[in-house]
């Protein structure tokens, strides 16, 4: 079974810029002695929680790396800061407009959080757009309440805050020339996110999160209750195919943008990312759909096949 080339909808469309002007940092922007500790602590936040994405960046070139390193600080920050306002037993009144302010405060060079002086010069050199980061916090916030989806182009919008958004900043840092990329970099954001969704439905459901279109599991015969109950039945296995199928579909589309990408290691970088989130899936379906019985990922010995895969046929 293979989807065609998915159609972005709407809602999304309308939030894509209507231009895009390359950025040109100096390329050793990452050597001044005032920032060195904060990149250290960009570098150690990524290892820790962004594992896949770390070993991806490995060819990237240093003031690339740094600027990824320092902006994935900032987008793990503003996740946290959510989770815990979510775990509370009312949600934190104002916290999006105080996400805002903090946005502010780090950009004027008044904070003095450990990312902050990283986060603020990597954004100078590589002109993020500032509302890339407001619909990431946004999208966030709508977590702070335990979330439920009603339709896919629900979760699609919901994919481009929180992750498209992503894969648009890094789309600067990596080196995208042209208008022309952008979509493709919107329908890869929506590809990871979608199969980190897949990937966590166990662990989501624990914090009373389900992010799988209730129409959809509803024409499948399923329900909040069945997923709760952790049923792997034929019915599960054919809505989790679909699902599988349409995230594979936005990574084929996504892919396509990948060559519009400097040549300088963020190509490698993009790709190699690509192919191993994607490798998710594949483990899904080798655990037979049974994402209950605990978390599936991808082992270091496959990451490492997959890695020279990609070198012997970029």
């Amino acid at each position: 079974m293979t989807t065609s080339a998915p159609a972005i909808g709407g809602a999304v469309l309308a939030k894509l810029p209507a231009a895009w002007h390359p950025p040109r940092p100096d390329r050793r922007w990452h050597r001044r002695p005032a920032i060195r500790d904060s990149l250290l602590h960009c570098r150690a936040v990524t290892r820790r929680h962004a594992r896949s994405f770390f070993f991806c960046s490995a060819a990237l070139p240093a003031h690339k790396k740094a600027a990824a390193f320092a902006v994935y600080s900032f987008c793990r920050y503003v996740d946290d800061l959510v989770d815990e306002a979510g775990a509370r037993s009312t949600p934190e009144a104002g916290l999006l407009d105080r996400l805002g302010a903090l946005l502010e405060t780090i950009e004027a060079g008044r904070s003095d959080l450990p990312f902050a002086p990283a986060f603020a010069e990597a954004n100078r050199q590589f002109q993020i757009d500032r509302g890339f980061y407001l619909d990431l916090i946004g999208g966030c916030c709508l977590d702070e309440r335990p979330p439920r989806i009603a339709t896919f182009e629900e979760l699609e919008l919901y994919c481009y805050h929180v992750a498209s958004v992503v894969g648009l900043m890094m789309a600067k840092i990596f080196g995208l020339q042209t208008l022309e990329g952008v979509h493709r970099a919107v329908e890869m954001g929506i590809a990871m996110q979608l199969t980190n969704i897949l990937r966590d439905i166990r662990e989501d459901l624990e914090q009373d999160r389900i992010y799988l279109p209730a129409d959809e599991l509803r024409a499948a015969g399923l329900d909040e209750d069945s997923l709760r109950r952790g049923l792997v039945d034929e019915r599960w296995r054919s809505f989790l195919a679909r699902q599988i199928e349409r995230a594979r579909a936005y990574y084929r589309s996504g892919e396509a943008g990948i060559d519009l990408l400097a040549r300088d290691g963020s190509r490698f970088t993009a790709r190699l990312m690509s192919r191993i989130y994607g490798a998710i899936l594949d483990e899904i379906e080798a655990a037979d759909y049974d994402v209950f019985a605990g978390r599936v990922y991808v082992p270091t010995h496959r990451k490492v096949l997959i890695l020279l895969r990609t070198l012997a046929s970029p």
